[in-house]
């Protein structure tokens, strides 16, 4: 892959780029515009792009682009010689994939067509250059490589084509295994020098694209309704049998409910030379556009938005008005993400763009920032930028909680799914018809109808340590952060990750290093 070098990113119906595959430009790209485009060769054996008629004819003219049907037709200057996929040319169309030779001392450039529709669809070519692409960059040994390529070509050659190129899968296959290994060892030593940074931004893009998981599009709604209700029904037929055993556990919900807050933000990722944010690249209507293998095409270029992860969690209200108990992994969410941690050798940096807090019963959103983060422990000190609109703060157990205790775990688990299924049919059909399922504006569209409020659930203590207390509740993701409440109403832990593997146990952090780090941060 390859660094995105943009001079724009629209052309009639798409965006046009030029990929640089030979010369000091090597492994990079160039987004084209405009309707007439000169195209010269520098004494560094660069490719300079300038719009016809802007100046006097630019020193080294190879040859003039015209734009034409959302392509471009090349036209060489005077006794200028150009090859398009190895013929000398006069002047000619290009189309997707055709091979450019500028000149003698110019670079081989491969010209690709991005559609906003052609998305699904490849050709086999394309199929097989990535297949021998993964042959030559991937550091397993050659068996496994080689299976895997072959396993991979064959899933998308059965996926993304026609019916007509299905027909010669098994010979485009062994013709990739023989073309594969002789590219291989004849060349070993280029293989250490395709290594270009676009390759790290295809890396970005899908954890990028893995943000869309907390989105909902309206053909999902009721589908997660019914997934949903099944589980939450035998969880909330559960809960009623044991508020029914217990007038005290009713009564530490309804008490601590206000306190148990909401959190959605979402945080993109800059240049730290430069302060340029990774940002989509956009079509002619300023829709983004979508590469052949269904990734965003990024830059850091352009003005287009800036891309965005996206992600929610729990915290909850303690001591001065204002202050937000949650987990470390929820305030910085980036730390937990081992495909972004590769990011800081390119230069890049996550950067939070939004954090709000929901309060139940507000119909309005507040912003927060983070104070502080614990070092040593999965715990951060957040605090409400509006704390007029603050809820009272939980109370913290001075006491160690002991095997036996009875415990209730209050949060958001699944994070606006779960919300959702409460919600009821109409809630959720009015959001089908309004096409708004937005991951920002359905959490303000449920607090508007007062519908963001903490599930809880109930479980018994079975070890307590200085450094984790262990208990059996009903949770999942989305509920790190929320308070675990004695049955006084009294945090004795914070929620912070579960144990399938063992029964569904759940780990806290215990209350203790909660004060701690109040005190570090001057709040206690």
């Amino acid at each position: 892959m390859t660094n995105t070098e943009t001079e724009t990113n629209s052309a009639a119906a798409g965006a046009i780029a030029l990929e640089h595959l030979t010369g000091p430009s090597r492994g990079r790209v160039t987004w084209l515009s405009g309707a007439d485009l000169d195209i010269s060769l520098g004494d560094n054996r660069i490719l300079r792009f300038e719009r016809t008629g802007s100046g006097s004819t630019p020193e080294g003219l190879l040859a003039r682009l015209h734009q034409v049907d959302g392509t471009y037709q090349i036209e060489a200057h005077k006794d200028q010689a150009i090859w398009v996929n190895g013929h000398r040319v006069s002047v000619t169309t290009l189309s997707h994939r055709d091979m450019i030779e500028f000149g003698e001392k110019g670079p081989l450039s491969r010209i690709r067509l991005y559609r906003p529709d052609n998305r699904s669809r490849q050709m086999v070519g394309d199929i097989l250059t990535d297949g021998i692409a993964y042959l030559r960059m991937s550091r397993r040994p050659i068996p496994g490589r080689l299976a895997n390529a072959l396993g991979g070509v064959f899933r998308r050659l059965s996926q993304d084509t026609t019916r007509l190129f299905r027909g010669s899968v098994v010979l485009a296959l062994v013709g990739l295994a023989a073309l594969s290994w002789y590219q291989n060892r004849q060349n070993v030593h280029l293989e250490q020098q395709i290594k270009s940074s676009a390759n790290r931004l295809e890396g970005i893009t899908a954890v990028l694209t893995r943000a869309r998981e907390e989105a909902l599009t309206p053909s999902d709604l009721k589908a997660v309704r019914q997934e949903l209700a099944q589980r939450l029904s035998s969880h909330t037929e559960r809960l009623t049998e044991l508020e029914r055993r217990s007038t005290a556990n009713n009564r530490v919900i309804a008490q601590s409910s206000s306190s148990v807050l909401f959190l959605q933000g979402g945080y993109g990722f800059r240049e730290v030379s430069s302060d340029r944010f990774l940002r989509h690249v956009l079509d002619d209507k300023g829709r983004p556009l979508i590469s052949p293998i269904g990734q965003p095409l990024l830059t850091l270029d352009g003005d287009g938005p800036i891309a965005e992860r996206q992600f929610t969690g729990t915290g909850f209200a303690v001591g001065p008005a204002g202050v937000i108990i949650t987990n470390r992994h929820v305030a910085r969410p980036w730390e937990k993400d081992a495909s972004v941690s590769g990011m800081l050798v390119l230069g890049l940096e996550p950067v939070l763009l939004k954090y709000l807090v929901y309060v139940p019963g507000q119909q309005v959103a507040g912003h927060v920032e983070v104070v502080r983060v614990s070092e040593d422990t999965d715990l951060a000190v957040l605090r409400l930028l509006n704390p007029g609109a603050a809820p009272h703060g939980l109370k913290l157990a001075d006491a160690v909680p002991t095997p036996g205790d009875e415990i209730i775990v209050m949060g958001y688990p699944t994070g606006l799914k779960s919300m959702l299924v409460q919600s009821g049919e109409a809630f959720i059909d009015e959001l089908q018809k309004a096409n708004d399922t937005g991951f920002w504006s359905v959490a303000s569209r449920l607090a508007e109808r007062k519908l963001i409020s903490p599930l809880s659930s109930r479980g018994i203590v079975s070890q307590a340590t200085p450094a984790t207390v262990v208990y059996d509740a009903e949770t999942t993701h989305g509920g790190s952060g929320g308070p675990v409440l004695n049955v006084n109403g009294e945090v004795v832990a914070v929620n912070a990750a579960i144990l399938p593997e063992y029964g569904g146990s759940n780990l806290g952090v215990p209350v203790a290093k909660v004060r701690a780090l109040l005190k570090a941060a001057k709040l206690l």
